[in-house]
Order: C-alpha cells, then structure tokens, then sequence
C-alpha cells in the first residue's frame, strides 16, 4: 500500500492506496469539498460559526451532507467537516477504479475495502491509548469511522472524554455524532445514547481515562501495538 500525507490549507490527512492514480483522485476529491465550503462560508459565514444545528438549501453534497449531519447530532455543521471531505475524497477514489481506499483526516477516518485493515485506537493519556485497534472486516460500501476528542487536537470539545469513536456508513453523521456524544457523555451519565439514530450509526466505542465503554455493534477490538507517527494531526 501506498501512504501519502496530505495538507491542503487546514486539511492534513493521510491517504492509504494501492497506486498513485488513486492518491491523486483522493487529493482532488478533498480539494473540491474544501472549494465548496469554501465557497459556501464566503456567502454564509454563519454556517462556520455556529455550533447549533443549520438548516441550509445549497447545490452542493458536501454542504448539505454537513447541515444534515448536525441537524441529526445537534451540533453546529462544521462538527462534520473532516468527515465530509474525507468521505469525498474516498469518493473519488473508487470513481477511479481503487478497491481500497482510506483516508484519515485527523482522526476522522473514512474507507472501503476489500481486506481487513487495523484501525488504531489513540486516546490521548488513557492507558488504552494506542495499545488496541478495530479489526474491520472488508467493506463493500463505504465506512465512516470518526473520533472526537476533548483532550487531543485542536478541535473545539465541551466534555472530558479522550476518545469517542463512532461507526456509521454515513461518514458525515458518523463525525458530527462523534463531536455530540464526546461533548456530554460521562461515566455517571450516558443519557445521549438514548438519542443516537441507531439506524444510522453501526456502533461507538467511548474513551474517558480507565473507563472504555462500546455501544451498538463494533468490530472487534484487538490487541495492537500504535505507531504515534502514524496518527494524522490537523483541524479539519
């Protein structure tokens, strides 16, 4: 496999394909969503600020793949932003013939593959961080899988968990449910559980200090030793 990094603006990701026809439609994919937030903010820059759900009507899918994913969360759109451009990007790839793509976009990771691949775990200062990985099976579609975290990253978080992981065919919901859930739940209260659209969401696994606990239907967790240099960083 080939490993490319990526960094557009605010975006650094981490490409994974098979040849470099691919890496390049992955890069074009993320360039056009960027442009087409871009765009979009320039005309409306409520829609980067907010942090409540925005109902928006726009030509673009990658806008309105943002706005339904925070309309479903509730949370502002931009909570989907990595996921979206990721998904995107993957996108592209298969157009150009790839049957396996993965793209990691700080941590939102979007893919479809036709072998099983080890997705790292990386929880900040938690004893679980980078000592397990998901085993996910083959995809014959594609797979959201997006963390949010309030101890690691830039990102704007308002809990205390190092680790949310959601699970969705949806990379969009799978991102904006992420940033949700890591922004309330805790031990003595997973009362947000109650709100996941489970018809969307394929399973979450949460991360606060020693306390790990998974929801819905996740592949499964294995032991793995994760190489830090090989967990993306950026904002979106």
């Amino acid at each position: 496999m080939i490993r490319r990094r990526f960094h557009f603006r605010e975006t650094i990701a981490t490409i994974l394909a098979e040849e470099e026809v691919h890496v390049e439609a992955a890069r074009k994919g993320m360039i056009e969503a960027r442009r087409d937030i871009e765009h979009h903010i320039a005309l409306d820059p409520f829609f980067k600020a907010t942090l409540e759900p925005y109902q928006v009507q726009s030509k673009s899918t990658v806008i309105n793949r943002m706005a339904k994913a925070g309309m479903s969360a509730s949370v502002g759109p931009m909570a989907a932003v990595a996921g979206t451009i990721a998904w995107s990007g993957v996108e592209h790839m298969l157009r150009a013939g790839a049957e396996t793509a993965v793209i990691d976009n700080g941590g939102d990771i979007v893919l479809c593959s036709d072998r099983v691949l080890h997705v790292g775990i990386h929880a900040g200062a938690s004893s679980h961080s980078d000592t397990l990985a998901f085993e996910v099976p083959p995809q014959e579609g594609i797979l959201g899988i997006c963390t949010s975290s309030a101890t690691v990253g830039p990102s704007i978080s308002f809990g205390i968990a190092d680790a949310v992981t959601v699970f969705s065919q949806n990379p969009a919901v799978a991102d904006a449910w992420a940033t949700s859930i890591c922004n309330t739940i805790t031990k003595e209260d997973t009362r947000i559980m109650e709100r996941v659209p489970w018809q969307d969401v394929q399973g979450i696994l949460v991360i606060a200090g020693e306390w790990m606990e998974s929801f819905g239907d996740l592949p499964p967790v294995v032991k793995a030793k994760v190489n830090r240099d090989l967990v993306t960083g950026g904002p979106w």
